[in-house]
């Protein structure tokens, strides 16, 4: 096997293998060269070629939201590095392990003028979990060694082994994202051939934490005591919670459990759209007795990031009496009203909590149960009645998806359309709502595509696709990947919002009108392209969009830019009846 003659590259690989990290994620470059030699030649590791450095960040971050263990990247020096920034900060945000390992010039040439150099050490240090600043090792003849360099290579070897260990060890146990910054003396692609390499080893150690009967016993005292106890789950993982919990927390009248479509969880009688509770009572006239019945006086949340703008303005507006948030990690004060962490996974949670409870009698559940019941049949109503839009397209797509897949929403308004729907349990569900950008989507889903057995379909707007099109420029997409693309022609999503909608100014910066589609980029990166425009000609495209096929295929809907916004913004008044 081959090794590249710098010892500090030998150690990196050495050290990811060791730490079951497999799969490398590489961009094309010369001052990496010892990295790509070293990844490339070794019998244990998945190496992936991608050009473009931020679709091989999200290509890398899709890859290990779905193998829950860190994928690594490897770039150039210079401004290379600075394309990984989204992935790094939707890594950072969603607790996904990411290892970026960049090469760099030695110190000394920092800011002299030398190509290809920029300020690499600590850049990413904002959102970053460790950042790993290795020594530069010069490669020089044994004869040629006094003790006195032999002590200083020494040192310097141990010194990069242990940063080296310190940050893989963090990406595994607290899963983010960490930085490796690689200094490079030239000669860069000389090899040696079958050397032994046994690099210091520091084990990562997992930790996890329990509560006792004591230190939750007043928290169990509040809950039994509530009659209003609301539980929001944002973002998480399928099948991250056990199913007895979640029945547990349905049977209790003064509990309801709102979850998104992110969510993953699945229990007939919760709240699976937000929105469609929350929206109509926006709207009626008895709004504030009505939410005054929907405030709780404990709010319970786990799981990631939420997007219903509704829920965060209701409860921040309706603040309850107890927020607490359950996460091993971090807790966000939302809704501002956070007082209590417990810093531990949601199933220790509950299996030391919810026997320290008592069920409280309350209509509280029955009551919300019954509007959810009669916003049900609204939604059917005013479904069978609108228009051909966006909204109609996604009713159009939801039971056409095959069981058992995974589907990833782009931002905007593509998963804001998915959260008005149910979606079939049997479905995995993500969207990078980390940081919420567009800026990754499509290239995110591709590479849960290179890394999973179960199809993979991408829901997308136009810009968003159209933004991350390089995604496409990919020698990894299997034939059973899917993308959707919804076409209107702009930024749907600011029509929706508050402002004057019918001003050149508005199409301009705003709402970025074109006619751009996607069917050349098709032919370009060898995908099977159809269209639709209407009821008819979509049922007629979905009709064997998901059946075998020899190249991965897209469906371009093209919808009406100026109706989508009415038939949405018109779908929570209907509601409210």
């Amino acid at each position: 096997m081959k090794y590249s003659k710098i010892p500090v590259a030998r150690s990196v690989v050495a050290l990811c293998v060791a730490k079951d990290i497999k799969h490398v994620v590489i961009s094309p470059g010369s001052r990496n060269a010892p990295l790509t030699i070293g990844f490339t030649h070794h019998d244990e590791i998945n190496a992936y070629s991608i050009v473009d450095e931020r679709c091989a960040a999200f290509f890398a971050l899709g890859m290990a939201q779905q193998l829950k263990k860190p994928v690594a990247l490897v770039c150039t020096s210079g401004s290379a590095l600075l394309n990984y920034y989204p992935a790094i900060a939707e890594a950072f945000y969603s607790d996904i392990p990411l290892v970026v390992i960049s090469a760099d010039r030695p110190v000394e040439r920092i800011d002299i003028g030398d190509g290809q150099t920029i300020r690499q050490k600590n850049v990413f240090e904002n959102h970053i979990l460790y950042s790993a600043n290795l020594y530069s090792e010069l490669v020089l003849e044994n004869e040629a060694l006094d003790p006195k360099l032999q002590q200083k290579q020494f040192e310097a070897q141990k010194h990069n082994e242990r940063e080296v260990n310190l940050a893989l060890n963090k990406a595994i146990e607290e899963k983010g994202p960490v930085h490796i910054n690689v200094p490079f003396y030239e000669p860069l692609y000389d090899t040696v051939e079958n050397i032994e390499v046994k690099p210091l080893q520091i084990f990562p150690e997992i930790k996890e934490r329990h509560y006792s009967e004591n230190q939750l016993s007043n928290y169990a005292e509040e809950w039994s005591r509530a009659k209003r106890k609301m539980v929001i789950v944002g973002v998480a993982q399928p099948d991250a919670v056990e199913q007895k919990f979640l029945d547990r927390l349905a049977k209790d009248p003064s509990v309801i459990v709102l979850t998104e479509t992110t969510s993953n969880l699945h229990q007939s009688e919760f709240f699976t759209r937000i929105d469609t509770l929350i929206g109509p009572i926006e709207k009626d006239e008895n709004r504030a007795e009505l939410f005054k019945k929907l405030q709780p006086d404990i709010l319970l949340t786990f799981g990631g990031m939420i997007v219903s703008k509704k829920i965060k303005s209701f409860l921040r507006n309706h603040n309850p009496q107890h927020h607490w948030h359950i996460d091993p990690k971090k807790a966000y004060n939302t809704f501002f009203c956070l007082n209590k962490h417990f810093e531990t996974d949601v199933n220790a949670f509950f299996s030391e909590f919810l026997p320290l409870t008592e069920t409280v009698e309350s209509d509280y559940g029955k009551f919300w149960k019954e509007v959810k019941g009669k916003r049900q049949k609204r939604h059917e109503e005013y479904m069978a009645e609108i228009p051909y839009s966006d909204l109609k397209a996604m009713q159009q797509i939801v039971p056409e998806v095959p069981k058992k897949s995974i589907v990833h929403f782009g931002n905007s308004s593509t998963i804001r359309y998915a959260q008005l729907f149910q979606w079939d349990p049997s479905l995995k569900t993500f969207c990078n709502r980390g940081t919420s950008g567009i800026d990754g989507s499509v290239s995110t889903a591709v590479g849960a595509a290179a890394i999973s057995n179960d199809p993979v379909l991408m829901i997308t707007g136009d810009l968003s696709f159209f933004y991350d099109s390089n995604a496409l420029w990919n020698n990894h997409i299997p034939s059973n990947f899917r993308i959707v693309v919804l076409n209107n022609h702009g930024g749907g999503i600011f029509r929706i919002l508050p402002g004057n909608k019918n001003s050149e100014n508005f199409d301009k910066y705003f709402e970025t009108v074109h006619d751009m589609k996607a069917k050349p980029l098709c032919e370009l990166y060898n995908f099977e392209y159809s269209e639709a425009d209407s009821e008819e000609t979509l049922k007629e495209s979905l009709n064997g969009f998901f059946e075998r096929s020899e190249k991965p295929k897209l469906l371009e809907i093209f919808t009406p830019r100026k109706l989508n916004d009415e038939v949405l913004l018109e779908y929570f008044n209907f509601m409210k009846s």
